[in-house]
This record gives structure tokens, sequence and C-alpha cells, in this order.
């Protein structure tokens, strides 16, 4: 959130303008009937803004991660790293590509802890991919610095927090290689979509390759005679869901301004009565949730309720936790990553995670304030 709640003429206009120029939807070939080439123009422009120097468009956010997996070198038998606190989706990539995934807990802020990560290091590791959840940014400083300790490479899940920044580099671009969404409930919304980063060719080279069926991409060859490289899957991006992303992509920084506004609202008055996620240092979030710690189970309760009445509800903590916390997966992770799990579990629980909307207006936010305030106190 809250990109789908922008969307509107803009994005009308811009897939209009696809058929305009010859209705052309696939982001490859047919070069004498269009005019542009909107893929390639989102891939550009998401360089540009994030500043980093290979942008890759994929279907999903999840297919970016796997392709993400692949490019690092993940293969059967290997172990790849990731947290508790996460979503279902990086699991199955790394569980799509033969590996298996090791649960590394979090910490009181939500985010991976770092000492129970070094106890989960073994031979066979092979990745670790950090996931920066719900807006704010896990310790990418202190990760990165155990990759290249260990030699071994850093994928940053970055669906969740985009336009969050580490110093002045965004997240998503610190890592080895990163992962942005683009699904309808991501601060950049195409419905579906995916954009893998790196500042390393020969991983942008493979995210190409492996999403494109193997195709080389050799601007020198026709499509129909161009090599194969791999065996690869279909992980495209179309035309129309590149056009929308270039607008929303557009009012990103907007939307990242008026998160804070409300984000800041709420902090200010239920950071006095319950300890609130904080940030850490030299990191600056997206903001587009606001997570606050209940242990007492009738308040959290009330408050539940109460957000319902005002159809605000929450967001994933706790109407989806299980598909945020990996004690519940047991359909894709082994016993003893269930176990590892057990911690966080209990710290989840505790938790209740606000969305913020900008269909919602600064008075509605000091109205949420206020309430919570009144239950707690």
């Amino acid at each position: 959130m809250p990109g789908f709640e922008l969307i509107g003429k803009d994005e009308a206009d811009a897939v209009s303008e696809i058929f305009n120029e010859g209705g052309i939807l696939f982001a490859h070939g047919f070069d004498s009937i269009r005019k542009r080439y909107h893929v390639r123009e989102f891939e550009s422009k998401c360089s540009q803004y994030f500043k980093v120097d290979y942008s890759r468009a994929v279907a999903s956010g999840t297919a970016g991660l796997k392709c993400a997996l692949k490019a690092v070198g993940v293969k059967q038998g290997d172990e790849v790293i990731t947290q508790s606190f996460n979503f279902i989706a990086t699991i199955e990539a790394i569980v799509d590509c033969g590996a298996k995934p090791v649960i590394c807990d979090i910490d009181e802020n939500l985010h991976l802890s770092i000492d129970n990560l070094m106890e989960r290091i073994t031979k066979k590791t092979k990745a670790i991919i950090i996931v920066h959840m719900l807006g704010m940014g896990g310790d990418i400083k202190e990760v990165v610095e155990v990759g290249k300790k260990l030699n071994l490479p850093i994928i940053e899940d970055n669906c969740e927090a985009i336009g969050a920044k580490y110093d002045d580099r965004y997240l998503g671009t610190i890592g080895d290689i990163g992962v942005m969404s683009f699904d309808h409930g991501k601060m950049i919304a195409c419905g579906e979509g995916g954009m893998v980063l790196t500042n390393r060719k020969d991983y942008a080279d493979f995210v190409s390759q492996y999403s494109d069926h193997g195709h080389e991409n050799n601007p020198n060859l026709p499509r129909g005679k161009d090599r194969r490289i791999m065996p690869g899957f279909n992980y495209r991006l179309t035309e129309i869901q590149a056009a929308i992303g270039k607008v929303q992509l557009s009012k990103l920084e907007f939307m990242l301004t008026e998160n804070l506004k409300r984000y800041e609202i709420l902090n200010e008055s239920i950071s006095k009565v319950s300890k609130v996620r904080s940030e850490l240092p030299s990191h600056k979030g997206s903001y587009d949730t606001f997570i606050f710690s209940i242990n007492n189970k009738n308040l959290k309760q009330k408050i539940i309720s109460f957000l319902k009445e005002l159809n605000f509800g929450t967001k994933n903590l706790p109407d989806a936790m299980e598909w945020h916390c990996s004690f519940y997966w047991d359909h894709a992770i082994d016993k003893d990553q269930i176990l590892n799990s057990k911690n966080t579990l209990d710290i989840l629980n505790n938790q209740i995670a606000l969305p913020i909307l900008l269909k919602k207006s600064l008075e509605n936010y000091k109205q949420v304030a206020e309430g919570i305030v009144s239950i707690i106190s």
C-alpha cells in the first residue's frame, strides 16, 4: 500500500497509449508495428530512480526471487537462510530451486536476528535472503558484512519496503541482488509484476535470459534466430503492466511523503503507551505500516474491534499472520525449522499492524491514535 489507492486516469491514459501506438502488449519484437518498448522504459526508469546499474522486469516478486536465487547459483541440495517473519513466497522460491529453506529467528523489532543468523550458517549455505518487512529495513549493513566475510551472496527481498533507504541507498540495491514486487497491495501497484535490481551485469544478464525461456536477447539477431543460452522459463512482464508501473513510479515520492505524515501521527501518541517497532539507525522506511506491541489479549481484541468499527482493520498482524510466520509452514519446511520459528510466533502474537492508507485523512489517523491510547490507558 498505497499504490492501488492512486490508480486512476493517469494509469488509464498510459494503457490507452499502448493501443494508440499499435496495441503491442508483448515486451519483445513486433518492431515494425510498435512505437515504444514500455517494459524496457520501465526498467530504465527504475534504474535511474533507485540508483542501480541494472533493473530487470519479471512477472512477480516471487518470480524475481527465484530468478535471483538461480542467478547467484543456488542449486538442488543447497541451503538458503531466510527469516521467520516473512511471506510464504520467499520459501516457495527456495523450494522451487530444489534448495532447503533454513529459518532464522527475528529480534524484538521484527528484523532478522544477526546472532541467530550466524548459528544457522553451515557448509551447505549457498545464500542469505534478508526480507525488509512491512515498510522497514532489516540490518542490511550487518548482513552484507556477514556475506562478504563468508563469501555468501546476499539477496534482498524488498517487496514490502519499496522506497525505503539505508543511508542514501535504496533497499534492494545494497546486497548482491534485490527484488521488488508490484502486486496490487504494494507501493507500486501493477496488479502483478516485479523487478530484480543489481549492480552486477552477470546477474542481470542471467535474469533477462532465464525469465525469457533462455533467450540470449542478442540485439544483432532477429528474435526467431536468437541463441538459446539455458533452459529458462516464462516470467515476463507485459507492456500494460509496465505502462502502469511507470506512472506509479512517478507517484512514489508523493506516497512516501504522505505515508510519513500519517505514520508520525500514530507514533507520536501510541509510542507513549506501547512499544512501537523502532527503526534502525541510518534507516528511513516507506512507512506504509505502523506496528506496535500489546501483550494483554483482552486489550488487543478491544483494539482490533475498534479498528474494525472505524473500517481500518489490521495489516497482516494479526489478520494474515499464518501467511507471514514460518511457524505455520509445515507444508514447505522441516520440523526443526518450525521449532526455530516458535519464538517468532510468540513475538508476532503480541503485535498489531495498522495499514497506512492515503484515502484516510490525517484527522482519521488522529482519531485512530486517540482511540488506541484511550483503550490502552
